[in-house]
């Protein structure tokens, strides 16, 4: 059996970026690993918040975020922008809010410490190519990171805006691809199925 760690990457537009993530946990946990799970530009808001931390005492979660998500101008059309206006603080290219980059510099050193330490088999980074995609952190940041891993840990890295270089680097890279969502007709986030 190989238990050589390996980079996973969850991307794209569609849905289910954290859900599969989710369920690869919990695959981790009922083979007895121990799994880190660490939310980037997350608040303790979402329904996955009432269970897993109770689900085992080899899980472990944590959320770095605000009550509020960040967006750079130019970065969505203006029609999609304008959904986000109340709930977002959009910020000029090169300019991301000063407190978002101290969290983020946090959630890094965190993230560092487990991958590093061999307290857990799988490392989760739920929303860190956000993060990335949002210059809220460096791709040399990110690299020096998953360079910096045990050989037998396992990285998840999600989030939309994947960087071409993480791509590169990563083992496997699944993109969720939106056909067909209901938010098109003007549905908002459902509890327990996208909150």
């Amino acid at each position: 059996m190989n238990d050589f760690g390996m980079v996973q990457v969850y991307t794209g537009n569609g849905k289910g970026k954290t859900t599969a993530a989710i369920g690869l946990a919990i695959r981790a946990l009922g083979a007895g690993k121990k799994v880190l799970f660490l939310q980037f530009m997350k608040a303790k808001v979402y329904s996955e918040h009432n269970i897993l931390p109770d689900l085992s005492p080899n899980l472990t979660l944590k959320t770095i975020g605000k009550p509020f998500f960040v967006v750079k101008e130019g970065s969505m059309p203006p029609e999609e922008a304008a959904k986000w206006k109340d709930k977002a603080v959009f910020f000029s290219p090169g300019q991301p809010p000063s407190e978002y980059l101290e969290i983020i510099a946090g959630g890094m050193a965190e993230a560092r410490e487990a991958v590093t330490s061999g307290k857990y088999d799988l490392v989760v980074l739920d929303e860190l190519n956000c993060a990335l995609h949002f210059g809220l952190v460096s791709w040399q940041e990110v690299k020096s990171l998953l360079e910096s891993r045990a050989e037998n840990v396992e990285i998840v890295l999600t989030g939309r805006g994947a960087t071409p270089e993480l791509i590169e680097t990563a083992d496997l890279v699944t993109e969720m691809k939106e056909i067909k969502h209901y938010y098109s007709k003007g549905l908002e986030a459902r509890k327990g199925i996208e909150n």
